[in-house]
């Protein structure tokens, strides 16, 4: 399942940036950082508009942060693992059994203070962007929207293992099970409703934006479910519990990126609405 958690983002954003402002002085691991002139970015594989093959939203995010740093990037993608934790530990604070990791810095981590307490071996801050499940339908197919009962019926495409997937297949007891259609990607289903073969898909807004651009064609709606707060999630960084001060130029770097434009710029070359915590 792609990484996904909720709660009191903005509250965490502010205590994030006080325990950062307090940072102690810089640490032997940011020295050996700095002479390898290199800086280790994990980011996730095949997680379009994110990072895949052709780049992404993080992978431009991960140079931008190396530029500001003066280092070069030296990118990590690695495969989502069976949950937050596992990625935590690959990809932040111990590295895989297989040899791979652990990176500088991990992104697209969500920011939860559930999360946090968990993983005491990291911190978690820096929140970039907040994430929402949207739905995107044909206008064609569904000429008028009402609701989520205006899906009855309809061909309605979600990725496997998602939050999207579990939503729409548990929403009213299973009601709209019959009616859904499981893929490996959230970017197969959403081909699929542009070739006419799905009615509507559910996924994440980003997911959307990146494929259809605003295509009126496609409208966007926002579907109450009781287990997913319409406000979203907001999404940051990781880097291991005792690198203070990494993780203080780095928000330093994050909040010159908000504040010059390019942040918002990186999520706009992908047609992406930057959505600020």
């Amino acid at each position: 399942m792609r990484p996904f958690r909720l709660q009191g983002a903005h509250a965490l954003f502010a205590c994030a940036c006080l325990a950062l402002c307090t940072a102690l002085p810089a640490r032997a691991e940011w020295e050996k950082i700095q002479q390898s002139g290199h800086l280790k970015v994990a980011v996730y594989k095949d997680f379009a508009p994110f990072s895949d093959k052709a780049g992404g939203i993080d992978v431009d995010l991960a140079q931008a942060l190396a530029d500001k740093l003066g280092l070069k990037l030296s990118l990590m993608p690695f495969p989502a693992g069976e949950d937050l934790g596992d990625d935590l530990r690959n990809m932040v604070w111990k590295g895989h059994y297989l040899g791979f990791g652990p990176a500088d810095v991990m992104l697209h981590v969500p920011v939860d203070g559930r999360m946090m307490a968990r993983h005491g071996q990291v911190q978690i801050f820096a929140p970039y962007h907040v994430e929402t499940v949207r739905l995107v339908r044909s206008a064609a197919a569904i000429a008028s929207f009402d609701g989520i009962e205006s899906l009855r019926g309809k061909r309605i495409g979600v990725e496997k293992v998602s939050i999207a997937g579990m939503l729409m297949l548990g929403e009213a007891d299973g009601k709209f099970r019959d009616d859904v259609r499981i893929f490996p990607s959230a970017a197969e289903a959403l081909e699929q409703l542009k070739a006419g073969r799905l009615d509507a898909v559910l996924a994440n807004r980003s997911e959307i934006e990146a494929v259809f651009r605003g295509d009126p064609a496609f409208p966007l709606h926002a579907l109450a479910f009781e287990r997913l707060p319409r406000a979203g999630w907001a999404l940051g960084m990781a880097v291991r519990k005792d690198e203070i001060d990494m993780a203080r130029l780095l928000q330093s770097a994050m909040n010159a990126l908000s504040e010059s434009g390019e942040l918002k710029a990186i999520f706009a070359k992908h047609g992406v609405q930057l959505a600020k915590p």
